[in-house]
């Protein structure tokens, strides 16, 4: 039953990561065409500092569901109401202080883009974009993370699924009937406020939860240890796109912000693939079924590594050609940036290959035994990145995000093999050798096969397939000579998942 849904929520969450990434690559490419890189370099901006209030959200919600685990487990309503109000109680704080917050940014943003935005024409933006954040805090928040822990990610999967469906058809449709940026942006915020009311009226349907009669007087423990570990991990993910801001122009912002179109619609991906998996994780721990953890996470890890092995190989040799077709026929910047687009690709590579270990921490709720690791990134990308930026410009923020996203990396596989999963960590440092080997053959092989000039999205496509095709066929050999026993094992399950279903 786990592993079914476990399937359903990957599945759902994969098909939400693939319309997200359609639609990241459509909107941004439109507001280029239409207003202009600066007018998307502003927007991406404003975005990233509108995301520094999310580290109150995104420190509390893994904390919360990793309390939920065990009432969850063992059918506790009572227990399981306490919790989500107390959760529903902060995170409606949090919607106020996000009210304050946005005063503040109206107030001074607009001043460190002055010479290129009036203030009239940038504060009011600031608010529009703000009001989808404010209503996911305020009314469904809780309700989403509820719904994860209880294994039912597919259904917050399904709803986002449909609001972005829907906000991408009608910015296109703006955008061709040349409507303002202001208004089209107000379109959107309304639309994706759709989402947390579903989640809200959703939750309380199904499940019969009525907040308002419960007492709150429940305390979530390591909320604070968990909103360090994220302040720490939201200044490390912001901390490029504030100093080009600051130091740089609002063009270098653009440049960035399509290499990062390109390597958030790969995270996307990525994070399809781990769709609930938390959930399935801390439910083995809940019940102490540790034999059945080391089990189903060696499986997982290993279909996990060798898909996102392909996916990084593949983006990493197709991204400048990608960039180059996407932004051809803009002149107000230079948009190929060779080292840098391999300097985030690997950076971002990185992050994936943590992933599996940072969901253990979240699914085990060792928050506090791993946010020390959490701060040391943060401030290693930011000490190296504002040393860098003035000599080096944008290659300079790329490099300090690798270094600091391979320390964490090496922190997080080092705790968990230690101190969750309880194995050597010589089997980690195996599995990213073969990484390594995997990527330069693949490489290798790619220089000495026939390739031809691309020049539209038709002759991109057939590169890709080509390469993509290659590292498949590079990525099952070695998984089929060195796991071969562990393959055999993903096969059986796999078939006795489609029986059930």
């Amino acid at each position: 039953m786990r592993s079914k849904k476990a399937i359903i929520n990957i599945s759902t969450s994969l098909i939400l990561q693939i319309v997200m990434i359609i639609s990241g690559f459509i909107i941004p490419r439109l507001i280029i065409s239409r207003f202009g890189s600066n007018v998307n370099g502003l927007i991406t901006s404003i975005t990233q500092f509108l995301a520094y209030i999310t580290l109150l959200e995104s420190g509390l919600g893994p904390v919360v569901k990793s309390v939920l685990y065990k009432p969850i487990a063992n059918n506790d309503m009572n227990m399981i109401k306490r919790i989500l109000k107390a959760s529903d109680s902060f995170f409606k704080k949090i919607s106020y202080i996000f009210i304050f917050y946005i005063i503040i940014l109206c107030i001074l943003y607009p001043f460190m883009v002055q010479k290129q935005f009036s203030v009239m024409y940038t504060w009011p933006l600031v608010v529009i974009i703000a009001i989808s954040t404010f209503a996911e805090y305020y009314f469904g928040m809780t309700y989403g993370l509820f719904l994860q822990s209880k294994q039912k990610t597919y259904v917050v999967s399904l709803i986002r699924t449909g609001t972005i469906i829907l906000n991408t058809i009608l910015t296109i449709i703006l955008v061709k009937l040349n409507f303002g940026i202001h208004l089209i942006k107000l379109c959107s915020a309304l639309i994706l406020t759709i989402r947390p009311i579903l989640q809200n009226l959703y939750v309380k349907k199904k499940y019969n939860i009525n907040l308002k009669e419960i007492k709150n007087d429940y305390a979530i423990e390591q909320k604070w240890d968990g909103l360090a570990q994220h302040i720490a991990y939201v200044i490390h993910s912001n901390t490029d796109i504030v100093l080009l801001t600051l130091f740089s122009t609002t063009i270098e912002v653009s440049v960035y912000s399509v290499y990062l179109l390109v390597v958030n619609g790969i995270k996307s991906l990525v994070q399809g693939f781990l769709g609930g998996i938390d959930a399935s994780f801390g439910d083995m721990i809940a019940k102490n079924e540790k034999n059945s953890l080391n089990k189903a996470y060696s499986n997982f890890e290993l279909c996990y590594f060798s898909i996102i092995t392909i996916i990084f190989i593949t983006t990493l040799l197709l991204i400048i050609p990608f960039v180059s077709v996407y932004t051809y026929d803009i002149i107000d910047a230079n948009y190929i940036r060779p080292l840098f687009a391999y300097l985030m690709v690997i950076s971002e590579f990185i992050w994936a290959i943590r992933q599996p270990y940072n969901e253990l921490v979240k699914a085990s709720g060792s928050f506090k035994e791993t946010k020390k690791g959490a701060w040391i990134e943060a401030i290693t990308n930011f000490v190296i990145s504002i040393i860098l930026i003035k000599k080096l410009g944008i290659i300079g923020v790329a490099i300090g995000t690798v270094i600091a996203m391979l320390i964490r990396t090496v922190e997080l596989i080092y705790y968990t093999s230690k101190n969750i999963l309880k194995r050597d960590i010589k089997i980690s440092i195996k599995k990213m050798l073969i990484i390594i080997f995997e990527f330069g053959l693949v490489i290798l092989i790619v220089k000495f096969i026939p390739t031809f000039k691309i020049t539209s999205y038709l002759t991109w496509i057939i590169q890709a397939i080509i390469i993509f095709t290659i590292s498949v066929i590079v990525v099952l050999i070695m998984n089929w000579i060195l796991y071969k026993a562990e393959v055999l094992e993903i096969i059986k399950m796999l078939k006795s998942i489609k029986k059930k279903i």
